[in-house]
């Protein structure tokens, strides 16, 4: 009996089969084509996902080595790459801002100064978001652990709840608050979501290096912007019934006094945090590397016993991450250094050539960002579209910098979208405060707005900085 299981994996294997067998077009090498395909057949499991992502990684990379595509000593590389374990490092960490009650005592701090206004209590939420991002890159724990409970407390203490039908009163508000800046706070850093370093990466394999300083310093002005124009323009066109909220303040104290001061273990997170952060800025001036960096706080939390090894242990997400992750890392070095990746730059390219690169640049932006509507999974659309579309705007002629962190920043963009379009969607749609039909609606009105303000108002500052 075929189960829906079977049937998408009999469909993957159908068109792996069909793709190895085609026709290779001219200029390619039969083992750049054969990756194409192998390559092409991990993406599309990523997105059906008839298993895991890092069980379909691992069937992707034992296919390479089979097939006589890849020695399995190349096959294995991704898993020494630095970035890979950046990211994981970042992982363990960010346990602890949940698991030492940080995260809550921070939100907590930002709602007693900013909760005298349902506007006032979202840029609270925001700001807490906001503040975790630099060294949170799970999107899921950090929206998950620390910033959907605060909001939880919040609808409760209004008595806001979809099943009374009292939602608008404040949660719904609230819920796209969080949604939509969320995206905006993903795009602002390189370690604030586990694709943003997998997307320089692919950069780094057509020779544009980012740095953690570089990729901030470009969303720092179109990112505050969107986090400052969002929940008002939320609050003017979806508005909450409850305006005035004075009693949050009261109840933030409340909550700050009962966890009492500072235990040992926060700070021990706290001085992480702040010396991680600063290290990922001065890095390259003092020639530590971002992944020294993550590995330095992670050995510091084990020592102090911050957080223990059978606690990184149990990082599932984290160990998840890096098998899918070294998989495609290892796949789009060997497209770009077969010639794949080139070639089907200067292919398109050339067919958008009449445009000038400005235009081609934002043609390839919109399909990008607007492509995520077939998307589940911002990793998979990641590895799907990334470096292709980097080449082509560099075959067009747009500032290879510039192309490499405007998509980087995009990749994160678009999670704002729909239901499933990222980790966070479904544990805040899941809530109940909004229906499918209103859930997409704010997302598309909202990608009218964050759209143009990266175009425009992020297009002067990168002027400015002389990125183009």
């Amino acid at each position: 009996m075929l189960t829906s299981t079977n049937i998408r994996l009999l469909s993957l294997v159908v068109i792996g089969v069909i793709l190895w067998f085609s026709p290779i077009p001219e200029g390619l090498s039969e083992q750049a084509w054969h990756m194409m395909t192998i390559f092409v057949v991990t993406v599309l499991s990523l997105i059906i996902a008839p298993l895991p992502l890092g069980a379909m990684a691992l069937m992707g990379l034992t296919a390479a080595t089979l097939l006589d595509v890849l020695p399995i000593k190349t096959a294995l590389t991704g898993f020494a790459h630095p970035t890979i374990w950046m990211i994981a490092a970042a992982f363990f960490i960010s346990r602890g801002f949940i698991s030492t009650g940080f995260g809550r005592r921070v939100g907590y701090w930002f709602i007693s100064k900013l909760g005298n206004s349902s506007l006032g209590l979202a840029y609270g939420l925001v700001l807490t978001d906001l503040l975790f991002a630099p060294a949170t890159p799970s999107t899921t724990a950090r929206c998950g652990g620390i910033i959907s409970p605060l909001f939880r407390s919040v609808a409760n203490a209004y008595d806001s709840d979809p099943e009374k039908g009292t939602e608008n009163k404040i949660g719904a508000f609230l819920v796209q608050c969080i949604f939509q800046c969320n995206a905006i706070t993903c795009a602002m850093f390189l370690t604030s979501m586990a694709g943003n370093p997998l997307a320089a990466n692919f950069a780094k394999e057509q020779g544009v290096e980012i740095t953690w300083g570089a990729w901030a310093l470009a969303a720092i002005v179109p990112g505050v912007v969107c986090l400052f124009l969002i929940p008002l323009v939320m609050y003017l066109v979806f508005p909450p019934e409850l305006k005035k909220t004075p009693e949050m303040r009261l109840i933030a104290r409340q909550k700050l006094s009962e966890m009492g001061a500072m235990t040992r273990d926060e700070w021990m997170v706290c001085i992480t945090f702040i010396g991680m952060v600063s290290l990922w800025v001065l890095g390259p001036t003092l020639g530590i590397h971002s992944t020294v960096t993550a590995l330095l706080g992670l050995v510091f939390l084990l020592i102090t016993r911050t957080i223990t090894w059978d606690a990184v242990l149990q990082e599932k997400e984290a160990w998840h991450t890096i098998t899918w992750f070294a998989v495609l890392v290892m796949m789009a070095a060997q497209l770009n250094k077969l010639g794949f990746i080139g070639w089907f730059g200067d292919m398109i390219g050339s067919s958008l050539s009449g445009y000038g690169w400005l235009t081609t640049l934002a043609i390839l932006l919109l399909v990008y960002y607007y492509s995520h509507y077939m998307m589940a999974s911002a990793m998979a659309h990641i590895s799907a579209m990334y470096s292709a579309f980097l080449a082509i705007a560099i075959a067009a002629g747009a500032p290879p910098m510039l192309a490499a962190i405007v998509l980087g920043i995009f990749s994160n963009l678009y999670m704002s979208t729909t239901h499933y379009s990222s980790g966070p969607a479904p544990i805040l749609f899941g809530a109940g405060f909004h229906t499918l039909q209103n859930w997409w609606k704010i997302g598309f009105v909202f990608s009218l707005i964050v759209i143009p303000v990266f175009f425009f108002i992020g297009g002067a500052w990168w002027k400015m900085l002389g990125m183009w």
